[in-house]
This record gives C-alpha cells, structure tokens and sequence, in this order.
C-alpha cells in the first residue's frame, strides 16, 4: 500500500523534471539559433545550418511542452508541418515558398508560447527552470514577430508603384523585401521598445504588427516580473523550510 501510495508523486515528479530540463535546452537551443542569425548568410552553407538550427529549436521545443501524452501528440502534430516545409523550402524553394513555412512555424511557436506561459503562473515557486520558461517566452515572442514580418515583407511586392513593406535608410537603402536577420534585428529591436529608425514600417499592416509588438513586449516584462515576485514573496523562508 506504501509502494501504491507512493507511485503516483513519483511519477507526476518525473513528468515535472523532465519538462524543467528541456526548458533549459530548449532556451540554449534558442541563444545559439539567435547568436548564429547573423552569420549564416555570409557563408557557404549558411542556409543549410540556419536550417538545421531551426530544426534542433522546433525539436528542443516540443521535448519542453511535451510533458503529457495529449500535449506531446499536439505538438508532434504542429512541429511535423514546420520542419518538412522548412526543409523542403530549402531543397525546393519553387515547389515550397517561404510563406508556407512561416505560417506552419507561427503555429508551433505560438503553441510553444503557450505551454510555457502555462508553465509560469501554474508554478508554485521560483526557480531556474521558471526563469529559464521566462527567458524563452520572451526570446519566442520576438521570433513570432519576426515571422510576421517577413510574412509581410513578402506579400507587399517591391516595384515602383509598391516600395515595399519597410524603408531603410542606412546600409542598402534600395526598397527591398526583409532579409532572415533584418527580420530578426527589427523584431527584437521593437519588442524592447529601442527603435534606432533604420528600418521604418511603410505599410499599415508593418506598423500595426510593430505598435502591437511594442505593446506586447512590455506587458509581457511588466506581467512575467509581477509574476515572479509575487512567487517570491509567497514562498517560505529557508529556515522555516523542513530539515531532511
């Protein structure tokens, strides 16, 4: 009866572990991704290894969420469209245009965002693996938002009559769509609310993502940090906690 009673916390504890460390994974899969974005198009194999650190992301994320049956099926079921695309724009970029894998990645990551913003608020105290769900759901929102932008990027056609989705008024200052890391820097430079002007959103869809990514990276700092310090705070001091 002992052993029946104890099997069950033990199990629930081994699910828990699990998703805690693939947290912190899944948040080094993200830094190196983001530290090698803008290197990749410089050299030879630069898409393919852009590619395969994509992969090792998407995979990493679905081992953090995947902390029960029904989560690991849906994400296995979401995660399985963005890879194959990703791939086969990669091999066959006619066949597969990047639109198709940016909107199969959006609805991973979004789902990602999800489960880990779930994570967070149902945590009943602050550790490392909350900080590092915190770290990751920031880095995420600004990788959501820099799909989005090349999503828009893409659909608003550089031609005289149309000059694009965005100007630029420093380096290549000729209309053109979004590269992968102009993508990135603008995107990260928004959600921390920087903004240095050398890319600037034309069109009202450009700027309506911006101001709502603005928006949505301060309330997310400005909830995450209530969050963690009313954790803090309701967590019992170290002397009051029970002695092995």
């Amino acid at each position: 009866m002992a052993e029946l009673k104890h099997n069950p916390p033990a199990r629930r504890m081994l699910r828990i572990g699990n998703f805690r460390s693939s947290v912190a994974q899944f948040l080094g899969a993200l830094v190196l991704m983001l530290f090698a974005a803008p290197f990749v198009d410089e050299i030879k194999y630069g898409p393919a290894i852009d590619t395969a650190l994509l992969t090792l992301v998407l995979v990493a994320g679905v081992l953090a969420v995947g902390r029960s049956h029904r989560t690991l099926v849906l994400a296995l079921v979401l995660v399985v469209p963005a890879v194959l695309t990703r791939w086969g724009h990669h091999f066959w970029p006619d066949l597969l245009p990047l639109p198709f894998q940016s909107v199969a990645a959006l609805a991973f990551i979004g789902f990602v965002e999800f489960q880990l913003l779930q994570f967070i608020f149902r945590a009943p105290r602050v550790n490392s693996e909350v900080l590092c769900a915190g770290i990751s759901g920031y880095l995420l929102l600004g990788i959501i938002w820099m799909s989005a932008y090349r999503l828009t990027s893409l659909m608003n056609p550089v031609d005289p009559a149309h000059p694009g989705a965005f100007a630029f008024t420093v380096g290549m200052t000729a209309p053109h769509s979004l590269s992968q890391f102009e993508a990135y820097y603008f995107s990260f430079i928004t959600l921390s609310t920087v903004g240095y002007g050398d890319i600037t959103p034309l069109t009202n869809g450009a700027r309506t993502l911006a101001m709502m990514e603005a928006m949505t990276g301060t309330i997310y700092m400005a909830v995450l940090i209530s969050r963690l310090v009313a954790l803090y705070t309701s967590q019992p001091p170290e002397s009051s906690k029970p002695k092995d």
